[in-house]
């Protein structure tokens, strides 16, 4: 199966626990999570909507409704991305190994996850937040 992710939600996968916007969004990312640890399934990255997006209540015309939350969502994807080859589909489960190797520290992902609103939530966060 091949999924597409933005960059930074291949950081919000790795501390997903089932919190979400609402029961179509949570399933939704449950389902992706699950998919995304097979073998064979192939990701496509992107910094636009993608397979998580579609059932997010706040996406509008392919943007988040809010402006400024689309600009910096669209900032932490490239985050994210500038480490990774987006040229190229990915097995999925070597490239959350790669995920776990490049962002391994609090540092790592200050610029992706500090104002995320999941992160006191987010397994992925508390985890680097406790390895300090």
């Amino acid at each position: 199966m091949k999924l597409f992710l933005r960059g930074h939600h291949l950081l919000c996968l790795k501390g997903f626990q089932g919190y979400g916007y609402d029961e179509s969004f949570t399933k939704n990312m449950t389902e992706i999570n699950n998919i995304r640890k097979q073998s064979q399934t192939t990701i496509a990255l992107t910094n636009s909507p993608d397979d998580i997006c579609k059932c997010c209540p706040n996406l509008m015309d392919n943007l988040c409704k809010n402006q400024l939350h689309d600009k910096m969502i669209v900032q932490m994807d490239d985050e994210v991305l500038k480490k990774l080859d987006m040229s190229k589909e990915h097995d999925s489960i070597e490239l959350f190994e790669k995920i776990d190797l490049i962002f391994n520290t609090e540092e790592s992902v200050s610029k992706i996850c500090f104002n995320c609103l999941w992160h006191d939530k987010c397994l992925f966060y508390q985890k680097l937040q406790n390895n300090r």
